[in-house]
């Protein structure tokens, strides 16, 4: 996973738009390049996916279909009896990882998403705050 601000939008803000990246065995999904475009308002949809992940990665939900904010594109995620949990986007398969794998993977890419936020996003920012505050709980839940 990777996430990251598109550029050229001026002074960074709360509702910047950017795109997801999702790489597995099986291929790459992107939100960029699109036509309608299906990049995000980021920072607000890296706390939702990391939100929306906790329940499925700690076994309490099955599935997860998972859309960013103010975007069509979409992830859906299923978790087997095994603890794997496979990745898909229009259908197709992206991957498939064990449960604490891709919680892993998925809370590193956001560390290093909000490392590179710290110099462009305001202190007062809500949306940073919130994206701030998502990665926390996340790898509280990861590292338990």
């Amino acid at each position: 996973m990777r996430f990251s601000v598109c550029p050229g939008q001026g002074e960074p803000g709360d509702f910047d738009l950017g795109d997801i990246v999702c790489e597995g065995e099986k291929g790459t999904v992107v939100s960029a390049g699109h036509v309608p475009d299906q990049g995000m308002m980021i920072h607000l949809s890296v706390a939702l996916l990391l939100h929306q992940l906790g329940p499925l990665l700690s076994g309490k939900r099955r599935t997860l279909s998972y859309t960013g904010i103010g975007s069509s594109f979409r992830l859906d995620f299923r978790r087997d009896g095994k603890g794997f949990v496979s990745v898909a986007s229009k259908g197709a398969p992206v991957g498939r990882a064990r449960a604490e794998g891709l919680a892993r993977a998925v809370l590193r890419a956001a560390e290093e998403f909000t490392e590179e936020g710290l110099a462009h996003l305001p202190a007062d920012s809500g949306a940073w705050s919130d994206c701030l505050a998502a990665v926390r709980e996340f790898r509280v839940a990861v590292e338990a």
